[in-house]
């Protein structure tokens, strides 16, 4: 398994010599940088050291213009080999690099005194001495050596000493999602497209599908070819330069701002919720004051750059609190949870450490608003749960798909509900609403039916922030939570259930067709004993009656009893029959029988005959 190393400090301090030295490859190899004499895009090679342990070296630029450029290719290097000429000593550019290798919290890696053979012993000391005190102000306690890489001098013990920062790096994981960065994409005569990028985790393999996102973006894309290491591949693990043909692709429908990704596994927006670190390239260790709010942080919006992958994109800065900032892009990148970037003043050259801590959190659209958004993320404090927690706590409810795709796991508190996390606070802050709207609707109208499934979802404030929230499948649980029933498809209250001022009138109904009960009454009696159809239906509804077509109202046995009295009749028998064996009318007759032939208990023989089932 490769490890890598990224090469960072001054202009002409001799970086890429050194990196030509130890692989005897030169990394400047694109044409315009040999002309130049100066490393612009990111040159990449690799020598085994005497371990046995494969090491890849990124030779990131020093010329000042193109410090954006270094800090891409510090991104997926987890340790650096930090160049100082002895002939010349540490200068302003190198604190620059310095904040740089810090910036991304890169702790490990090598000092190596370069240009040895024309500085003398005290001279040597001295920027020995400068240098590794600079670099273990800024965290990087790692030891020095010093090489002539022309005349060779040093390279040996050079090697040695790189197999311990090697050897201490974690494996990059080759099951790993795919998130390449690309930094540059051309046009090859008779293969297409091909977009270049250093894989630092996940493979890619000829004939994936992966996820072109370009400028914001997203399509599908099929990976033609691979090439790495100077030869064709068929697939590409980490850590690795790789070359990518993409089939299909028009070289003038891509451009730098791009990055290939397994699909699905990463969550695209152009909002994120960051933590910020100053890395100082001065003195200074606070934002500066264009970048702080004042009162509640509603009003510091900034612009800056921000460095991730191998792009630069030029985001607005809200402040939520000291330390915390809301960034927002004009595209779609692809982000998870604990993702580190570099946040670039240009006017200022100040760099600040950036770490997700919310990808694409909900708009701040009240005043004071960001001021809460801090203090809730300076709260949830640095616990591995805090990123979700904090998430959860402000959507109440989130997918678990989102989850995932932010790398995150569901709080231990949080309440499982189908594909849905959910926040337990908010769980019972619904279940408190939801009663307190079915109970209300009751006290105000005793023969209600209770609410309706979607007026039930609404009355809770049930989240509808994202495209499918649990909305109105969550109902029937948090309705049996607190002893409420759902009845087609309304929610009620089994005990206040009652038929308050009309319980006379359905009593006395009640008593008539215990003795007559197929003699059902007519609309005017029904009147006169005060029950309308709001009452008839709380009366239906509570199983005192049945109605059918027609108000037709008899008791719920009624289909029972007729079915006693027609399975005495001859069979097949005629509706005028059944009338008279049932002593009622043809007004009651006709809906009773058909509502029979419904339940299957009779059928009809014809147009005229009807018989029972047997």
């Amino acid at each position: 398994m490769r490890r890598v190393l990224a090469t960072a400090g001054h202009v002409d301090h001799g970086k890429s010599t050194l990196v030509q030295a130890l692989t005897g490859r030169d990394p400047d190899r694109l044409r315009e940088e040999r002309e130049r004499g100066l490393t612009i895009q990111l040159g990449y090679a690799w020598t085994t050291l005497p371990s046995g342990a494969e090491v890849a070296f990124v030779d990131v630029p020093g010329h000042q213009r193109f410090v954006g450029t270094m800090l891409s290719g510090l991104g997926p290097a987890p340790a650096v080999v930090f160049v100082v000429a002895a002939d010349r000593g540490w200068q302003a550019q190198s604190s620059e690099h310095l904040a740089a290798v810090r910036a991304p919290g890169i702790t490990d890696g090598l000092l190596v005194l370069t240009r040895c053979d024309p500085a003398d012993e005290p001279q040597r000391d001295q920027v020995r001495t400068e240098a590794t005190r600079r670099l273990t102000e800024a965290g990087l306690d790692v030891p020095a050596v010093e090489v002539s890489a022309v005349r060779g001098d040093g390279m040996d013990a050079l090697r040695v000493a790189l197999d311990d920062p090697a050897g201490r790096l974690s494996e990059p994981d080759p099951g790993a999602p795919v998130r390449l960065w690309g930094d540059r994409s051309f046009s090859v005569s008779g293969a297409g497209t091909v977009v270049t990028g250093t894989l630092g985790a996940g493979t890619v393999r000829a004939g994936d599908r992966l996820t072109l996102l370009d400028h914001g973006r997203a399509r599908e894309v099929s990976v033609r070819g691979l090439h790495s290491r100077d030869s064709a591949r068929e697939e590409v693990g980490p850590v690795s330069r790789v070359a990518v043909n993409l089939r299909r692709v028009e070289s003038d429908e891509v451009g730098r701002s791009l990055a290939l990704l397994t699909p699905g596994a990463f969550e695209l927006a152009s909002v994120i919720d960051v933590a910020l670190t100053e890395v100082a390239v001065t003195e200074s260790a606070h934002l500066p004051r264009q970048m702080q709010g004042e009162g509640d942080h509603d009003r510091g919006v900034d612009r800056a750059t921000l460095h991730v992958g191998s792009l630069d994109i030029a985001v607005h800065v809200r402040p939520l609190a000291d330390g915390l900032a809301r960034l927002s892009a004009d595209v779609d990148l692809p982000w998870r949870v604990g993702d580190r970037a570099i946040l670039r003043d240009a006017g200022s050259r100040r760099l600040w450490a950036v770490r997700v801590l919310d990808v694409d959190p909900l708009p701040l659209t009240r005043r004071g608003a960001a001021g809460r958004r801090g203090q809730a993320l300076t709260a949830a404090g640095p616990s591995p749960e805090a990123p979700a927690g904090v998430r959860l706590t402000s959507r109440a409810a989130d997918h678990a798909g989102v989850l995932d795709r932010l790398g995150l796991e569901a709080p231990s508190s949080a309440v499982q509900h189908g594909d849905w996390w959910i926040d337990p606070d908010a769980l019972q802050l619904w279940r408190d609403r939801l009663a307190k709207a079915v109970r209300a609707r009751h006290a105000s109208d005793a023969l209600s039916a209770g609410l309706p499934l979607a007026e039930a979802a609404r009355s809770p404030g049930l989240p509808t922030h994202l495209p499918t929230a649990p909305g109105q499948a969550l109902v029937p649980t948090l309705a049996a939570e607190v002893e409420l029933t759902v009845t087609d498809g309304r929610v009620h209250d089994a005990a206040a259930a009652g038929l308050g001022p009309a319980e006379a009138g359905i009593a006395a109904l009640e008593e008539r067709l215990r003795g007559t009960p197929f003699v059902a009454a007519d609309r005017g009696e029904l009147a006169d004993l005060g029950l309308g159809t709001a009452e008839l239906a709380a009366a239906e509804r509570l199983g005192r009656v049945m109605r059918l077509p027609d108000e037709v109202v008899l008791l719920p046995d009624a289909p029972a009893r007729a079915m006693r009295v027609l399975a005495g009749l001859e069979q097949p028998f005629t509706l005028s029959r059944a009338r008279q064996a049932l002593g009622t009318t043809r007004r009651v007759a006709v809906p009773l029988l058909e509502h029979l032939d419904a339940r299957g208990w009779t059928r009809r023989v014809d147009g005229t005959l009807r018989e029972v089932a047997r």
